[in-house]
C-alpha cells in the first residue's frame, strides 16, 4: 500500500508554519457582551472602564450618629461635649451621610446622656469614619486592561464601578468528528470487530479543561462524502473543528483529500512518536486538525498543537507545562526519526523523582490513566541509559506525586486491593504501581527508585523463594523482605479444559502465552521445564511475552494461546480453569529506610487487615500469612 504523507516534519517546524498560516488566514479571538454576573474566568476584550464612582455618595462607614465633625471639637474626658437631637441624625453603616454633616461618631463612642443627648470625650475630624465619594473608584477610572481574565474579585469591582454589561473573548466551539466503519457508541457488550467510540469522550474533557465549548458529532462512517458533510457542517457551526481518524494512509483515511479540498492542507505527517499521521489544515479561516484514531497518538497532537489552538482563540498565552527532573528507572531506547512521548510514572524517594516509563503503545489507553509525567525525548537523541536524569511533564500535581508510595516489581491484583482500601480509609497519599517482575523490584529497590518490590523468586537447587536472590543481590544488607502472601501458581485453560491439559508437561503439545524476563512466573516456568525435561525450544509461545497475570489469561479467554501459568485470582476474571501446581511465597523487598515510612506502614497495615483478607478470599488463590 502506498503511504501518502506529505512529509516528516520537526514538531516546531510543523507547529510555526501552521500557526503562521491561520493568522494570516484571520484565525483570531472573537468577543461576545455577557453579563458581568456570569463573566467569571472569561478574558476582557477590551479594557474596562467605571461607570461611576464607588461609593457614588457619601457613605457612613460605622453604626453610630452623623454630625458636623465641628461641633465636636474641644471634646475630652475632663471637657465633655453635649450633643442634642439638633446636633446628630443616628445612621447605620451604608447610609447616606445627612445633608449639612461631614463625619460620623461611632455608637460604641457614645454616652447616653438622657433626653436624647449625648457626651462624646473625644472628637471626630471632618469626613471621619466616612466613606467619600469615590473612595474605591472613580467614574472614569480604568478597572481592568483588556486580556485580564476575571477573577470573582474583578467581577465585583466591575459592578461596583457600575459596569453590568462587558465584552468577552468568546469560549471556542470545537466540534469532534468520530469517523470509522467499525466505531460504535460505548457499550459493555461489544461484537468482535467492534471497536468503541471513546476518543470523542477523552477530548471532550481535555478541551472543556482548556477553556472551549465541544460540539461531538455523531459517529460517521468511512464514506468520503458523509466525512465530507460532516466536516462542512462542522465548519458552518464550530471555529475549531477535529477530525477522529482517518488522518493516516490507509485506503479509508481520507481526512487530508478532504481538507485539501475544502481548504488548505498545510502540514500531513510531524515528526511525533505517537502522533505521526496528524493532518494540519485551514478551510474558511478555521482550523482543521486530523487526529489519529490510536488513543494516545490523538492525545499527543491534542497536546502538543490543539491546547495551543484553544488559548490562542481564547486570546491567552498557553500555560507552560510544570516540570520536574527525575531519575529514570530504566534504560530508554528511541528513534532519532521522531521526537517520542513517553509516559511515565513519578515518585519521590529519598527527595529524588523517580521516573519509570510504562507502555509506549499508541493505542494503549490505559498508560495515560496511569501515568503521572510526559519525557520528551528530542528528535536527535536515541535515548537515555537508567540512572539518568530527564526532564518530566506533569499531569497531576506536585503535592499529590509528592505523596506516592512506590510499588514496584511482580503483578499482583492484591496492590491495586490495597490501594483501593488505603483509599478509602482517607490515606492521605495514592499507591503508584509498575509491574517489571520480580528482577525489576530488586533494580528498582536495589537504585533507590521505589519504596518497596513484590518479589516471588524460586531457588530451582533449594526450592526456596526469595532468600538467596535477597542474600546475592544486597550481599551487604540495606533491603529487607516482608511477608506478603502464599498464593496458588497454575495453568489456565478455557472452560472444560478443551485440550486435556493434566499437568505442566502438557504445554509441549499446546499454544503457551509467557511472562515477560525477570518475572519470577517465569523464572518458575523455566524451573518447571527444566523439571519436566522440556526446552524452550519445544514451546510455542514460550517468547510470546505479557507483563501481567490477567493479560495472559485475557489471551487465553480470547483463543490466542491454550495456556499460561497464573494466579487464580486472575483465571476467576476470565472464568477460565485453572491447574493447580504450586503454592509459592510472594513477598515484598523493602529498602531498610522506609520500613518506619508512614506510607510503608500503612501499606502492610491494611494488607493485614480484615476488609484485606476479605477480599482476597473472594478472589481466591491466597493464603495470608503473617
Amino acid at each position: 500500500m502506498e503511504h501518502r504523507y506529505l512529509e516528516n516534519l520537526p514538531p516546531a517546524q510543523a507547529k510555526s508554519r501552521y500557526f503562521a498560516h491561520l493568522t494570516a488566514a484571520g484565525f483570531a479571538p472573537t468577543g461576545e457582551t455577557v453579563a458581568v454576573q456570569t463573566a467569571c474566568a472569561r478574558t476582557l476584550q477590551h479594557a474596562v472602564y467605571a461607570h461611576i464612582c464607588a461609593p457614588h455618595y457619601n457613605a457612613s462607614a460605622m453604626d453610630g450618629v452623623a454630625v458636623k465633625a465641628s461641633v465636636t471639637f474641644g471634646a475630652s474626658e475632663r471637657t465633655p461635649v453635649t450633643l442634642t437631637p439638633d446636633d446628630y441624625t443616628v445612621v447605620d453603616t451604608g447610609d447616606p451621610l445627612p445633608e449639612g454633616t461631614d463625619a460620623v461618631i461611632m455608637v460604641e463612642d457614645l454616652i447616653d446622656a438622657a433626653d436624647g443627648c449625648y457626651e462624646i470625650i473625644a472628637a471626630v475630624h471632618p469626613w471621619q469614619n466616612v466613606r467619600q465619594v469615590g473612595e474605591d473608584l472613580c467614574m472614569g477610572d480604568m478597572i481592568a486592561p483588556s486580556g485580564t481574565v476575571l477573577t470573582p474579585a474583578l467581577c465585583g469591582a466591575l459592578l461596583a464601578g457600575g459596569v453590568t454589561k462587558t465584552e468577552v473573548l468568546r469560549a471556542p466551539v470545537v466540534g469532534v468528528i468520530p469517523t470509522g466503519d467499525e466505531i460504535v457508541a460505548p457499550t459493555s457488550d461489544p461484537k468482535p470487530g467492534d471497536i468503541i467510540e471513546f476518543n470523542s469522550t477523552v477530548f471532550r474533557g481535555m478541551l472543556e479543561g482548556w477553556g472551549a465549548n465541544v460540539e461531538v458529532f455523531p459517529i460517521t462512517p468511512d464514506k468520503k462524502d458523509r466525512i465530507r458533510a460532516a466536516v462542512t457542517e462542522a465548519l458552518d457551526r464550530c471555529d475549531i473543528v477535529l477530525v477522529s481518524a482517518g488522518s493516516s494512509a490507509g485506503r479509508d483515511d481520507y481526512t487530508a483529500d478532504i481538507i485539501a479540498e475544502l481548504g488548505t492542507v498545510l502540514v500531513h505527517g510531524i515528526a511525533i512518536k505517537p502522533g505521526k499521521p496528524a493532518v494540519l489544515g485551514e478551510a474558511n479561516g478555521k482550523p482543521v486538525v486530523g487526529l489519529p484514531g490510536y488513543p494516545v497518538s490523538a492525545i499527543v497532537i491534542m497536546d502538543e498543537i490543539v491546547r495551543d489552538l484553544v488559548y490562542q482563540s481564547r486570546g491567552l498565552a498557553t500555560p507552560a507545562w510544570n516540570t520536574v527532573d527525575a531519575v529514570l528507572s530504566k534504560k530508554l531506547v528511541s528513534s532519532l526519526k521522531y521526537q517520542e512521548y513517553v509516559r511515565v510514572s513519578l515518585g519521590k524517594i529519598g527527595g529524588v523523582w523517580s521516573a519509570s516509563p510504562l507502555s509506549r503503545g499508541a493505542g494503549v489507553i490505559s498508560s495515560f490513566t496511569k501515568a503521572d509525567g510526559i519525557l520528551v525525548v528530542p528528535q536527535n537523541c536515541e535515548g537515555y541509559e537508567a540512572g539518568d536524569t530527564v526532564p518530566v511533564r506533569l499531569l497531576r500535581p506536585l503535592q499529590e506525586l509528592e505523596r506516592t508510595l512506590i510499588v514496584t516489581g511482580s503483578h499482583d491484583p492484591l496492590i491495586d486491593e490495597v490501594a483501593d482500601l488505603l483509599r478509602q480509609s482517607g490515606a492521605g497519599f495514592r499507591v503508584c504501581s509498575t509491574h517489571v517482575g520480580s528482577m525489576g523490584a530488586i533494580r528498582a529497590v536495589g537504585s533507590g527508585l521505589a519504596h518497596l518490590g513484590g518479589i516471588h523468586l524460586l531457588d530451582a537447587a533449594t526450592g526456596e523463594y526469595n532468600k538467596s536472590y535477597v542474600e546475592k543481590y544486597f550481599p551487604n544488607g540495606g533491603a529487607v523482605t516482608v511477608r506478603g502472601v502464599g498464593r496458588v501458581q497454575g495453568l489456565m485453560v478455557k472452560k472444560g479444559n478443551p485440550c486435556g491439559i493434566g499437568s505442566f508437561a502438557d504445554v509441549a503439545r499446546v499454544r503457551y502465552v509467557n511472562r515477560q524476563r525477570g518475572a519470577g512466573t517465569r523464572i518458575l516456568c523455566d524451573y518447571l521445564l527444566e523439571q519436566n525435561g522440556l526446552t524452550p525450544q519445544q514451546i510455542d509461545g514460550y517468547d510470546n511475552e505479557e507483563f501481567t497475570h490477567t493479560a495472559v489469561a485475557a489471551l487465553i479467554a480470547a483463543g490466542n494461546a491454550d495456556t499460561g501459568l497464573g494466579i487464580l485470582s486472575a483465571a476467576k476474571i476470565y472464568d477460565l480453569d485453572f491447574i493447580p501446581i504450586c503454592m509459592e511465597t510472594y513477598e515484598f523487598l523493602v529498602d531498610e529506610q522506609y520500613l518506619d515510612d508512614p506510607m510503608v506502614r500503612a501499606f502492610f497495615d491494611v494488607l493485614r487487615s480484615d476488609a484485606c483478607k476479605q477480599r482476597l478470599q473472594a478472589m481466591g488463590g491466597y493464603l495470608i500469612e503473617e
